[in-house]
């Protein structure tokens, strides 16, 4: 992308998501790249660890007029663990986090930690991916727990659609919700990110939800 092809709306978002990432003391920002297209950005560079990703894409997402973001940022670890370490650690974090039900495994290859297992509610999920991601010397975390369905789907939906309606900061006239299995579908619109994601996070707190595909579009005003 060349800065000839660059709107104003572009250069403004750039240097609001540098701001952000400057502020936030989480993480070193004269690491990370920068850039803004139509309301996407995209982060690159390097990071020392998965906890610092995360965090720099929660930063980019605070920023108005963002939209997507796209984390390229890579993982250079100042200490180099064994996998064996991880995995002690790992399993430990995850027995005393009193949220996580037991039966949840972690396998780590490379630094790389594959959750498995079965959950009945979603909050649950998070909170083993929240137990590990933290843990020196993990570069990634893949959540494939699964939550078991226990309520059909039309119940499921009538808890996300009551849910939407009582949350004070959701306009729930704007947004529609399709279930199909385990997972539910969100389309609409959303005055901001962080609507967006409380939207998200009322449709992925019902129980028998494993996954949310949230299709909301933001819509603010102009920059």
């Amino acid at each position: 992308m060349t800065t000839g092809t660059l709107t104003d709306g572009d250069i403004h978002a750039r240097e609001a998501v540098v701001q952000e990432l400057e502020a936030d003391p989480r993480f070193d920002a004269s690491a990370i790249g920068v850039t803004a297209k139509d309301d996407t950005v995209t982060l690159s560079g390097f990071v020392d660890s998965y906890a610092a990703k995360l965090a720099a894409e929660r930063a980019a997402k605070r920023v108005r007029h963002v939209r997507a973001v796209a984390n390229e940022l890579q993982v250079r670890l100042r200490l180099v663990r064994a996998d064996d370490e991880i995995a002690h650690d790992a399993a430990k974090a995850l027995e005393l986090r009193n949220t996580v039900p037991r039966g949840i495994q972690a396998v780590v290859r490379g630094g790389h930690v594959t959750l498995t297992g079965n959950v009945g509610w979603h909050f649950q999920r998070e909170a083993a991916e929240k137990a590990v991601r933290y843990i020196p010397g993990v570069r990634e975390v893949l959540n494939h727990v699964e939550v078991v369905p226990p309520a059909s789907p039309k119940d499921v939906l009538k808890r996300i659609t009551a849910s939407l309606h009582r949350h004070a900061d959701i306009d729930a006239k704007r947004i529609n919700v399709a279930v199909t299995g385990s997972v539910a579908t969100l389309t609409g619109r959303a005055s901001s990110w962080n609507e967006r994601r409380a939207i998200e996070c009322a449709a992925a707190d019902a129980p028998g939800i494993s996954r949310v595909d949230n299709r909301i579009e933001v819509i603010g005003t102009a920059l």
